[in-house]
């Protein structure tokens, strides 16, 4: 790893823990505390349920279907950080076996709530933190999606995924750009932007420094944001700026290129992207 590692200029594995904090150099609660991870989902749980659904993400269906390209019917499965079910519930319908991994007793508690009124009977969960976690027997295929942000020993965890399968890793992430318009802010006017820290290229360079070859699926997700007024189309469209005292006509003016009035709405379509980095487990 060390020889790779000086092969690419920089360790990627550093990278990652420095990117993990905040824009102000600081680690949040949440990164740092466990009981806070479960606080936060035990609270937006009982937000989504007070709002009277829980559904998964608008756009998880479209990585769904690629996921389940790359699974079998005789897999047994093992899947990280399952959060609220986007990838849980058709990968059970779709495979043998399911085993969920995650470290939030509220998460494991809904799953189990939601599992049993589908009346799903091939899951099976784990309360534990992924890194603690005692691997006593290999599954088919082992996943996560967008379950990596707390994760600071990442080079430790992405090992375990490989030495937990025998058939295949699979490691997703929800990834850029940026909304167009802070993109050519930046560029057109040297904004600062509050870019993510990190991407799924960070977890592709630390799979190759651990010396791991990935392949990567790219994936397009249309996106359209609608806003009832001006003001709230301005106001959810500045929050990434950095750069104090901005233009308010510099940004009106990026907007434009992108945002379309229809019947007193404001639609703003754009184009982020989700990777599926996988791999057959090797011998590290």
């Amino acid at each position: 790893m060390n020889s790779i590692s000086t092969s690419l200029g920089r360790n990627y594995i550093d990278l990652w823990k420095e990117n993990m904090k905040e824009w102000d150099g600081t680690l949040s609660n949440r990164m740092i505390n466990d009981e806070a991870e479960d606080a936060f989902w035990n609270a937006f749980l009982e937000k989504k349920q007070q709002n009277g659904t829980v559904d998964t993400n608008a756009y998880a269906h479209i990585i769904r279907e690629e996921l389940l390209k790359l699974l079998h019917e005789s897999d047994h499965v093992l899947e990280i950080g399952p959060g609220w079910g986007n990838y849980t519930f058709c990968v059970s319908e779709h495979v043998k076996q399911l085993t969920c991994v995650d470290i939030s007793q509220s998460i494991i508690d809904f799953l189990k709530h939601k599992t049993e009124k589908m009346q799903l009977n091939n899951i099976s969960f784990i309360h534990e933190k992924w890194e603690q976690l005692n691997i006593k027997q290999t599954c088919d295929v082992v996943f996560g999606i967008n379950c990596y942000y707390r994760i600071r020993d990442i080079d430790k965890a992405l090992l375990k995924m490989n030495q937990a399968a025998s058939r295949l890793v699979i490691a997703g992430m929800t990834s850029g750009p940026e909304k167009p318009h802070y993109i050519d802010l930046h560029r057109e006017h040297g904004y600062s932007i509050k870019f993510r820290r990190r991407d799924y290229i960070d977890l592709q360079n630390i799979l190759y420094q651990l010396g791991i070859m990935a392949n990567c699926r790219i994936i397009e997700i249309p996106r359209v944001s609608i806003y009832e007024s001006f003001e709230a189309l301005i106001r959810d469209n500045v929050s990434k700026i950095l750069t104090r005292d901005y233009n308010q006509q510099e940004v009106e003016q990026a907007l434009s290129r992108y945002v379309v009035e229809k019947n007193g709405q404001y639609e703003y379509s754009y184009t982020i992207h989700a990777a599926l980095l996988y791999w057959k487990p090797v011998n590290i």
